[in-house]
């Protein structure tokens, strides 16, 4: 069932909570999410607007970097050969937050889409708890905890893309792996992934986002960015080689970009999309096999 349409009733009865005495006496009377969250829906689902808002325009505009995305999309070659543009920028102390930021605000504008329904659902379970008076504040606790999960992430894939350069294996400028070879593997690396158990197990956690707030549910601020935290997690262990695709296409390539956002927020939120994972598998092994037989030829 998508998440959208779990009933508070649902989410009540799973995580112990009782209705009042009036709710009770109606049973067949669903309260719907969207007549609970009111004022707090709005907050929370506005912060995430704005949030997502502000981390595309800053992508789209190049994340400080010498041209905007636009400009890298449109100069991107085929995989594996990236259009020669000459020396990378020397990596300072400057230069690697410059980097590590690019990731975050990316990773931000691609992945708390597809979490904005988790989050409210939390919302809905804390405005029917003992922490109704503070929804709206713990659901931005939520949100925070995901997104320093993604944080994390940043800060490993600026350390790897750091490594690439420094062997040679990757275009400074178009921030793009220059190796046939390993861009095919790193494809069909992607592609088994999608039939591995972690994904998996972390997919069906991003899937089924009622059994598991009500697993991890803890309270009070930090049970709340804990719970966002766990969660980001989990999406991570989903969608971490699916962004390990952005070296193939580029880093900055609005196409790649576009194209694994939209993915990952149909495998999460549409309903029996169970063909979905195997079926981008398969693409993306061929893809690569693809990639690896040019490059080798």
């Amino acid at each position: 069932m998508p998440i959208w349409r779990i009933s508070i009733s649902r989410v009540m009865a799973l995580s112990g909570h009782s209705a009042d005495a009036s709710e009770q006496a109606r049973p067949a009377r669903t309260i719907s999410l969207e007549r609970v969250l009111r004022k707090e829906r709005l907050i929370v689902a506005g912060s995430v607007l704005l949030i997502v808002s502000g981390a595309v325009w800053y992508t789209v505009a190049g994340v400080g970097m010498q041209m905007s995305a636009v400009e890298m999309t449109r100069m991107a070659g085929p995989i594996g050969q990236p259009m020669p543009m000459g020396a990378g920028a020397v990596w300072t102390l400057w230069y690697a937050a410059l980097v590590f930021a690019m990731w975050w605000v990316m990773m931000v504008a691609m992945m708390t889409p597809s979490a904005a329904p988790t989050a409210l659902l939390f919302v809905a379970l804390k405005r029917v708890g003992p922490d109704r008076q503070h929804s709206a504040s713990f659901g931005l606790a939520f949100l925070s905890g995901y997104i320093f999960a993604w944080a994390v992430f940043s800060l490993g894939a600026t350390g790897l893309q750091w490594g690439l350069q420094q062997i040679g294996a990757m275009d400074g400028p178009m921030m793009t792996i220059r190796s046939g070879v390993l861009a095919g593997i790193v494809l069909c690396a992607a592609g088994m992934y999608q039939f591995s158990g972690l994904k998996s197990a972390c997919l069906r956690h991003c899937q089924s986002p009622t059994a598991f707030l009500i697993h991890h549910n803890r309270p009070g601020r930090w049970g709340a960015f804990r719970c966002g935290t766990l969660h980001g997690a989990y999406c991570l262990g989903c969608c971490w080689a699916l962004m390990a695709l952005l070296f193939v296409g580029g880093i900055m390539n609005l196409w790649w970009i576009v194209a694994i956002a939209v993915y990952v927020a149909l495998e999460k939120l549409l309903p029996r999309a169970g063909w979905l994972t195997p079926f981008v598998g398969v693409v993306l092994i061929g893809l690569g096999a693809w990639v690896l037989i040019t490059a080798l030829a």
